[in-house]
């Protein structure tokens, strides 16, 4: 049986360009767009409202206390990074494997991730304390001889994360370069056409060009693929390092990585199946981009629940009575609701993606996408505050309750990266125009 095609085989290279670059030069702001901009540009508002308290008053107005430290500040640190792992995954990783359908989804992943980097970025950075100190974590020399604790694994975050964030603007921004020059020579305007051809860096395609990008692309996936492993693998050790029953465990940084990849391609299908929609990109983004990736989020979503099912396996094993209760303390404590909650989030509703039918069905999809989302964030804050909500002594247990605060810091992040991801539709282009040209090719030669 045929498999479907990655791309409209009626379209030509002037069609690809002129769909693409269209939405960017020629159509109007819709009043979709400009309501989506204005409503995440509140919530930019309310997040700049709730650090400016934060500020003034200190983490007291959080929900965090003894013997919880770590609240919705680490919980959703966790959640963003993990959102950006699709993008790297499916920049640098499908490169090096030649997959080719990853060249219509690419763009806006890369995106995706530089959003939610910048996201996570924000939560280590107000939780310190006292931020404006926040540049002591870095090695710069010093009058007072103060170095960081390179034995701290929060420490590792500072230089994994920023890495990260490095390697993936590099990434995107050469990826960009070729479709800058296209939208420069398409400009109309002078305005826009000094900034496209600024961007473009003298980009003019001839043979020298493509030879150093290709080998400038290449290089960048191959410092991004060991990205996409370590990153969540050191956040994940901000965990297993210590010995706090729940977190003192060696399955962590599979778990986590992998974790990572199922709501980054849950993230992916949650923007790019509206996205299909509203600018009519269904002969672009396909039915089978939606079905591969669904087949990822499956495969992800199957490591994950043999990640919980190795929890309970290791609190028996290994004899701990810490260990034991922790597990049971989950199933049947006062955060019981969200654990189970989070069991049919990220098991059981994914299991309908063994069907083709929804596998091929975008609202469907859709709401399987944003329901594993919550799944994965509800798994965060379990693993962050049932660990240590009851201590080892009964005196020292507790309850995290979050406040208004911390709840509004968290929705103004989730407003900041639409609002970042709506202005990147509106100036940029939203798919890579060149490799889908390439893809092309390669369609009607009967390659794919």
């Amino acid at each position: 049986m045929p498999k479907t095609p990655l791309i409209d085989p009626n379209f030509t290279y002037a069609t690809v360009t002129d769909k693409i670059s269209s939405i960017v030069l020629t159509r109007k702001m819709s009043r979709y767009w400009l309501l989506g901009l204005f409503l995440s540009f509140a919530l930019v508002m309310a997040l700049t409202l709730c650090v400016t308290v934060l500020f003034v008053k200190g983490v007291g107005i959080w929900g965090i206390d003894i013997p919880v430290g770590w609240g919705f500040a680490i919980t959703n640190f966790v959640w963003w990074i993990g959102i950006g792992h699709a993008g790297t995954l499916i920049s640098a990783i499908l490169l090096l494997l030649h997959q080719k359908w990853r060249n219509s989804i690419n763009r806006f992943a890369e995106a995706m991730t530089l959003f939610a980097v910048a996201c996570a970025g924000i939560f280590p950075l107000i939780h310190v304390g006292r931020p404006w100190l926040a540049y002591w974590l870095f090695p710069y020399p010093n009058s007072m001889g103060l170095w960081p604790q390179f034995r701290s694994p929060l420490l590792w975050d500072v230089f994994a994360v920023s890495t990260y964030a490095l390697v993936s603007l590099l990434f995107w921004f050469v990826g960009l370069i070729p479709d800058l020059a296209t939208l420069r020579d398409r400009a109309t305007g002078q305005f826009a056409q000094v900034v496209y051809g600024v961007l473009a860096m003298g980009w003019r395609g001839s043979a020298r060009h493509w030879r150093r990008y290709e080998t400038a692309s290449l290089l960048l996936a191959g410092l991004a693929t060991p990205l996409v492993v370590s990153v969540h693998t050191i956040v994940s050790w901000d965990f297993a390092v210590s010995l706090v029953p729940g977190w003192h465990s060696t399955i962590f940084p599979p778990y986590f990585v992998a974790g990572a990849v199922y709501s980054g391609f849950a993230m992916v299908l949650t923007l790019a199946i509206p996205l299909r929609r509203f600018y009519q990109l269904k002969d672009l983004i396909t039915d089978r981009h939606l079905d591969n990736m669904a087949k990822v989020m499956l495969g992800t979503g199957l490591i994950v629940a043999y990640g919980y099912m190795m929890e309970w396996f290791v609190a028996w094993y290994n004899g701990t009575p810490y260990e034991s209760y922790m597990v049971l303390n989950r199933m049947t404590g006062p955060y019981a609701p969200a654990y189970w909650l989070l069991i049919g989030c990220n098991i059981v509703i994914p299991q309908l993606l063994w069907r083709p039918s929804i596998r091929a069905n975008a609202a469907a999809l859709f709401v399987i996408s944003i329901i594993i989302n919550i799944g994965m964030w509800l798994e965060r804050f379990i693993i962050v505050v049932t660990s240590l909500h009851r201590d080892f002594l009964p005196s020292s247990w507790g309850m995290f309750y979050p406040t208004r605060w911390d709840i509004g810091t968290f929705v103004g992040t989730i407003g900041l990266f639409l609002m970042l991801f709506f202005l990147f539709i509106r100036f940029l282009p939203v798919i890579s125009i060149f490799e889908t040209r390439e893809l092309l090719t390669e369609e009607k030669e009967g390659h794919l």
